[in-house]
């Protein structure tokens, strides 16, 4: 076991230093390298295959809401993106300009797309005629670049990949019911592939995307108690119809303006993954989303049978619709044992020839570390019931996780304690003030998260002024 623990011990302890221990992970387990582009990074097959699956999950669950995949340009010309002027400030400071053509200085400078509201609405001022052309939902996987200057794996790099959507409707109840709606997706996803609850809610002003009338979010809690922002809807109201001239002949012959929504869900959901999840021995990947599910292990496989035996077993697995692999590597098993672990394959099958004489295998879950022996003959319902249970149980772990790192603060004084000394979600009152809210950030450096769907009402005044409040939110520190 002497190489199992070393490579185990490459991996900083979370509890030593989070932040160290996640970069461990996401190199050791090689699911990116650094580029030799300042704040980029190179996504390697194991951790593309992890993204290939979530945009498989994702875009069958958008389509089967009437949403249809398009392709816009990834350069938009200045004067574009001037046109809504919240939404240029709200961009401005993080925008690449491409200002040359070869050797030919452009005319007009090129920006390089932070996110393409502007596209989108350049495209549906033309697109959208009359009331018979709505609605029209599309959505588009790409790549976005946002000059960032603190960038870690995942979580922050100047360029990342996501999917955006991008909803025009006749109606203002018709853009509401498609934000809610994708937020709602976005929330059962995480749920039901990911093991990761949320909190669904809507963003302050002050934390609302740029040009957005209402901005909705789903929020995950990290092991280290800190919030990660995962997904958001935003409904946009008529403002870009309005800035962009995007009107519809309603049924009446009258001219109208159309309603917007926009929803993004990005490659940072790999690093909440990573952060809800993870243990000392590297990653722990949730069975529904997992590349591999199963690594079938041979012990002692120079003897004879073992490796037939191996294969077999991943035969009859992969007839059984698992995604497995057969670990024939010449490495020891304590190795092979650490690797998968490191790896984060949810469960591991051992077998061996005193396995192979009794005629079992044990299979063996990443999470809890729970073995079961099992008769070969029932291998595929055995290994389907321990992935569903794995699936089920880690969901259910992490939700416990958020219940005991949610607070409740009625005072500042307590607020503040709270926030400085126990790592989570705090829920305050708050009285709708921004002055509050800054207070709140300058003094504590958390955030609002969300004001939540589901509304509590803590006290009856505002955790920082103490004036009459009516809204309850979830704050806290933020990737």
């Amino acid at each position: 076991m002497g190489e199992n623990k070393k490579l185990v011990e490459a991996i900083t302890s979370m509890e030593v230093d989070f932040a160290q221990w996640y970069t461990d992970v996401v190199k050791k387990a090689e699911l990116i390298d650094y580029a030799s582009v300042k704040g980029c990074m190179v996504i390697k097959p194991a951790g593309y295959a992890l993204w290939e699956n979530i945009q498989r999950e994702l875009d069958a669950k958008f389509k089967a809401t009437g949403v249809e995949n398009v392709y816009m340009p990834m350069f938009i010309p200045e004067s574009l993106l001037q046109k809504e002027k919240d939404h240029v400030e709200g961009f401005a400071p993080e925008v690449a300009w491409v200002t040359h053509g070869g050797m030919e200085p452009l005319q007009e400078r090129l920006c390089v797309r932070p996110t393409s509201e502007t596209l989108f609405c350049d495209f549906y001022k033309d697109d959208v005629q009359s009331y018979r052309d709505l609605p029209k939902c599309y959505n588009q996987w790409c790549s976005v670049v946002r000059w960032e200057k603190t960038t870690r794996p995942f979580l922050r790099s100047r360029e990342f990949l996501w999917q955006e959507g991008h909803t025009v409707h006749a109606t203002a109840e018709d853009a509401e019911a498609r934000t809610i709606q994708m937020l709602n997706v976005y929330a059962d996803f995480c749920e039901e592939y990911l093991a990761i609850p949320v909190i669904k809610g809507r963003k302050t002003d002050k934390e609302k995307f740029a040009g957005a009338e209402a901005t909705y979010t789903i929020e995950a809690l990290m092991h280290d108690g800190k919030a990660l922002q995962s997904g958001t809807s935003h409904n946009f109201g008529d403002g870009f119809a309005k800035a962009f001239g995007i009107q519809y002949t309603d049924k009446d012959n009258t001219l109208k303006y159309c309603h917007q929504t926009s929803w993004g869900m990005s490659t940072r959901i790999i690093g909440g993954i990573i952060m809800v999840h993870g243990d000392d021995s590297g990653l722990v990947i949730p069975p529904r989303i997992a590349p591999t599910q199963v690594m079938v292990i041979p012990i002692q496989q120079k003897k004879e049978g073992v490796l037939d035996k191996a294969f077999e077993m991943k035969e009859r697995l992969l007839a059984a619709g698992f995604k497995v692999k057969v670990d024939d590597s010449d490495k020891t098993p304590g190795f092979k044992f650490a690797e998968q672990e490191m790896r984060g394959i949810p469960v591991r099958i051992e077998i061996g020839p005193k396995d192979l004489e009794a005629g079992k295998c044990i299979i063996v879950r990443r999470d809890n570390r729970e073995k079961t022996e099992v008769l070969l003959e029932e291998l595929e319902a055995k290994t389907g019931e321990i992935l569903e249970r794995m699936q089920k149980e880690m969901l259910e772990r992490a939700r416990k996780h958020v219940e005991e790192h949610t607070y409740v603060a009625e005072t500042y004084d307590e607020f503040c304690d709270i926030i400085e000394n126990k790592p989570g979600f705090v829920k305050a009152m708050w009285c709708e003030e921004l002055a509050c809210e800054e207070k709140i950030k300058e003094d504590t450096t958390a955030t609002s998260r969300c004001m939540p769907f589901i509304q509590e009402k803590i006290a009856g005044r505002c955790v920082c002024c103490g004036k009459p409040a009516t809204k309850m939110v979830y704050w806290g520190k933020a990737y």
